[in-house]
């Protein structure tokens, strides 16, 4: 069989996940569904290279499939980095700017806030190092002295 490789690929996704690429389309104002979704694939497999224990098997299970197959496919690793670590570290993998793979962080954090509901994110949160809070939408409160 041959293909015209000049025809775009079609992506057949559950309708889950097409419902949250239009949610960071929406939320991160990206032109197209593709820039929505290179965003949820660089900002899931960075949280999967930060998050470990029952909080990413949980998560993973509340994602659509195809995003927590992004997520899960990640190895974690050995020392986790600090919110602003994060957003540094992605933006060195793809040349972005800080300012446009934080917007892209944000806008994929909210989405996943909405699967995950409150209690998770709170979960997750607290496993995560300090910075994470905002990029979740939440206020980073610290300890008292």
């Amino acid at each position: 069989m041959m293909t015209d490789r000049h025809t775009p690929l079609q992506h057949s996704y559950g309708r889950a996940y097409e419902q949250m690429l239009e949610k960071v389309r929406y939320e991160g104002a990206y032109p197209t569904r593709e820039k929505a979704e290179e965003a949820v694939r660089l900002v899931l497999a960075g949280l999967g290279r930060q998050l470990t224990g029952d909080e990413r098997v949980d998560l993973a299970a509340r994602l659509p499939f195809e995003a927590a197959r992004v997520l899960t496919a990640q190895i974690p690793d050995t020392q986790p980095l600090g919110g602003w670590a994060f957003v540094k570290d992605l933006a060195a993998r793809t040349g972005a700017s800080l300012a446009t793979t934080r917007w892209d962080t944000g806008s994929v954090f909210s989405a996943v806030a909405a699967y995950a509901g409150p209690d998770l994110i709170t979960r997750i949160l607290h496993q995560l190092p300090s910075g994470y809070a905002l990029l979740f939408g939440r206020a980073e409160l610290a300890a008292a002295a």
